[in-house]
């Protein structure tokens, strides 16, 4: 059986649940000898469960024609028209099982997967330091990454990971923080930033024939919170925040303002490095690419004299080229042409002024390249 984001192989689904013939149901759901079959040759997909990442991707896949019925309260869901399964994980989880290998395929924020990378760039980092390996073995492991790789911007979920502050606070900048308390629920990126702070602080106090070493302690206080971080400074407990801003009026509510911006992100669809089945995960990515460009795109159909056409086209060249068909009436060409939605508009006045006519503009559902 495959998971999008999930990895099984023929006898075996990641987090020990199994799908052959000898072990129990999975969460209580019957598979039929003839499913366990037909899913027994796939690895796949996992997706937010929840949160601002949750609905649009939900739309992404059907667009792609990944056809599920998910059972309520179920984590999985088998997929009906390709070998391949659905796993429901909270955002922050997708990147370790893509980056395991334990699953082939993910969407998830461009932040979580920093947050990953810097969980684990930190714990070679640690292992390090206490003498478990050599510098030369942590450069090694921090050169191969963590095992997951960016296939495309899904184009949705845009927002920021800030450094937030009280708004008649007395920090005003992200320096005035250093040695503070900061609260946050992306602990590894708010240690990376404040060590990066912190030894630039260090290197500006000293002398000019001192050189400055990164330091093993962080002098500020990094406090994991799981959720209203926006409430940590109201509440006394930190005296800055690291949290993700989307419209910023939620900060705003809690009194609060925007001082850096450590990640600017969106979602993505992540792969694992070595995929079970590479052609299966081409076809996904391929299928997502085309729902995107649908999204982006309208098709723009157009009548036009034919000394005209160069003009028109300069105006609506399209992806590739636009594409003329000669129509019965002497002298004049039907065009067809992908245009930007957010374009639309006064291409089709500037058309319009060069002699088109029969504007008409088409939704897209899909598409190729």
């Amino acid at each position: 059986m495959d998971l999008i984001c999930f990895q099984q192989n023929s006898n075996k689904l990641t987090m020990s649940l199994t799908l052959t013939p000898q072990t129990p149901a999975l969460k209580g759901v019957f598979y039929s000898p003839c499913q366990r079959s037909r899913y027994d040759t796939a690895k796949w997909l996992i997706r937010a469960t929840e949160g601002r990442l949750n609905q649009a991707a939900l739309n992404l896949l059907e667009g792609a024609d990944i056809q599920f019925r998910r059972e309520n309260r179920l984590d999985i869901a088998l997929v009906k028209n390709l070998p391949i399964a659905l796993i429901f994980l909270p955002a922050a989880d997708i990147p370790t099982f893509v980056g395991e290998g334990q699953v082939d395929l993910g969407i998830t924020g461009l932040d979580q997967v920093q947050e990953h990378d810097a969980g684990v760039r930190a714990l070679y980092h640690a292992r390090r330091f206490s003498g478990e390996i050599t510098m030369e073995q942590e450069v090694a492991h921090n050169g191969n990454g963590s095992g997951c790789e960016t296939v495309l911007e899904l184009g949705f979920g845009a927002c920021k990971l800030q450094v937030q502050v009280p708004q008649n606070g007395a920090y005003n900048s992200p320096k005035d923080l250093v040695g503070k308390n900061i609260g946050t629920s992306f602990v590894h990126l708010a240690r990376k930033y404040f060590a990066n702070l912190e030894l630039e602080v260090d290197s500006a106090n000293a002398q000019a024939d001192q050189t400055v070493e990164p330091t093993k302690k962080l002098r500020t206080k990094i406090i994991e919170l799981s959720g209203s971080v926006e409430a940590a400074c109201a509440l006394g407990v930190a005296d800055g925040i690291v949290d993700l801003v989307e419209s910023g009026e939620t900060m705003k509510a809690a009194g609060l303002k925007p001082i850096d911006t450590v990640v600017e992100t969106s979602a993505i669809l992540i792969k694992s490095r070595n995929p079970s089945n590479p052609e299966l995960v081409e076809l996904i990515a391929q299928r997502i690419r085309g729902v995107i460009a649908a999204q982006k795109y309208v098709l723009c159909q157009y009548n036009i004299q034919r000394s005209t056409l160069t003009e028109a086209t300069k105006i609506a060249p399209g992806k590739r080229a636009p594409t003329v068909t000669s129509l019965d009436e002497e002298g004049w060409v039907a065009v067809s042409v992908m245009v930007e939605k957010k374009r639309i508009a006064p291409i089709m006045d500037e058309l319009s002024k060069i002699g088109a006519h029969d504007i008409l503009v088409l939704d897209i559902k899909n598409s190729r390249d």
